[in-house]
């Protein structure tokens, strides 16, 4: 069984790989975050660690998305990350059928 890397996904899912580690690198963070709304709208976050909210990156993008009015959601992609079990929750209660990609490295898992 062959391992799906970056290079194998869609352009536009691809793009949100690219997207989520620059929000990570921007804010020097491990790990970034980025989603893309049913118009092709994308938002992308590092994680926030405040003493009075945490939210992980993908919690943090898709906040960003249903602040902008976002609708539903098309996928998600967590760089530098096994997974996300709560930010995962959280697109799905924009859109249940949101499909999420973690990507450590070059490899690519979909988590939902």
């Amino acid at each position: 069984m062959s391992e799906t890397t970056v290079d194998d996904l869609d352009p536009e899912d691809a793009k949100l790989v690219t997207l989520a580690r620059g929000a990570a690198g921007r804010v020097r963070q491990t790990s970034g975050a980025a989603v893309r709304d049913g118009i092709g709208r994308t938002y992308a976050s590092a994680g926030v660690d405040l003493p009075s909210l945490r939210l992980t990156a993908l919690q943090a993008a898709v906040a960003q998305a249903f602040a902008a009015g976002a609708e539903t959601l098309e996928a998600a992609v967590i760089f530098n990350a096994e997974g996300d079990e709560d930010g995962v929750k959280a697109a799905r209660e924009i859109a249940g059928d949101v499909v999420v990609y973690a990507v450590v490295r070059k490899a690519v898992t979909r988590v939902a």
